[in-house]
């Protein structure tokens, strides 16, 4: 009776102890300035680096409204009034707004055609048995390997052959065709889908065409999303193919446009050089920013729980 009394005064007393594991753990004072140290650090080093970009972006939007005296004279963050007498003297020797117009609608059609074709590829090699599978996917890692230049010539006599020199037709369907696009959205799928989301979808009457688009597609546009961005840079800045199988003036991309513009009256006018310059990275900025965004607003859209 005895031992049953003390075994009740006990039990009380051990429930009613706080949980000590639950308590947060508290600094002491060294600690924390040195985690405040390295906070600090971090920032610091995100700030310079920050401001390393942003500077050549902002020289070069602050010279393009200078003159050449005022260029040449150093340096500034003032903005100059040259602005208008530069776009007149880059307007007189080339029509700008007709190479960005051509160069718009190459990099475009190159990016979404690439990234739809390149999906559905890589959505054939990452869930599809069929012969010459493991073949193919290894002559297409090989290709990434081959830079595009050295076929260059034989190119050219295949475009002329076909007649489409001077077309815009040789710049966009080849470009269709990226192996490494297709291997980055492969490997990304493999990640991020689960077959059974397929098998189910097979159960429920879908059509494989529609799988790809409701199910397949949706997961893989971070992917997508994170190719498109060099594919359209690689697009827009693409000068030697440009300057190879385009002949009329008024097909010009913007690229080829300002390699002219190094033996021109333009290029003593350092102000009107750095404004054309300004025009053809404005695409650039604005695609990265709206692809980055759409990155991180879809990086959990392929999540899948077992």
């Amino acid at each position: 009776m005895e031992r049953n009394a003390e075994a009740r005064r006990i039990v009380p007393q051990t429930e009613e102890q706080p949980d000590r594991s639950e308590r947060p753990l508290k600094l002491t004072p060294p600690k924390q300035k040195k985690a405040w140290f390295g906070k600090s650090l971090i920032y610091v080093g995100l700030i310079a680096l920050t401001i390393a970009c942003i500077i050549p972006f902002l020289m070069m939007i602050i010279n393009a409204t200078r003159s050449n005296e005022e260029v040449l004279s150093g340096f500034s963050l003032i903005p100059g009034n040259s602005l208008a007498e530069n776009y007149a003297a880059l307007s007189s020797y080339v029509n700008i707004w007709s190479g960005f117009k051509n160069s718009l609608i190459i990099a475009v059609l190159v990016t979404v055609l690439s990234g739809y074709f390149s999906a559905m590829t890589a959505f054939g090699f990452a869930f599809y048995q069929f012969k010459g599978k493991n073949v193919l996917f290894v002559f297409m890692l090989v290709m990434m390997m081959i830079p595009g230049q050295l076929g260059l010539i034989g190119f050219y006599e295949l475009s002329k052959n076909l007649g489409l020199l001077d077309s815009f037709i040789p710049l966009i369907v080849p470009a269709i065709a990226s192996p490494f696009t297709v291997f980055f959205v492969r490997q990304y799928l493999q990640t991020v889908m689960h077959p059974s989301l397929i098998e189910a979808a097979r159960m429920d009457g879908a059509s494989e065409m529609r799988i790809f688009h409701t199910i397949a597609l949706p997961m893989m546009m971070p992917a997508i999303a994170t190719m498109s961005i060099f594919t359209f840079i690689g697009s827009w800045n693409n000068y030697i193919m440009p300057l190879v199988l385009l002949f009329s003036p008024e097909k010009y991309t913007l690229p080829v446009l300002m390699g002219f513009l190094k033996g021109s009256q333009v290029a003593e006018n350092l102000g009107s050089l750095y404004l054309g310059i300004a025009i053809s990275v404005v695409p650039i900025m604005i695609a990265f920013l709206f692809l980055s965004k759409y990155i991180v607003s879809s990086i959990s859209a392929g999540a899948v729980k077992e």
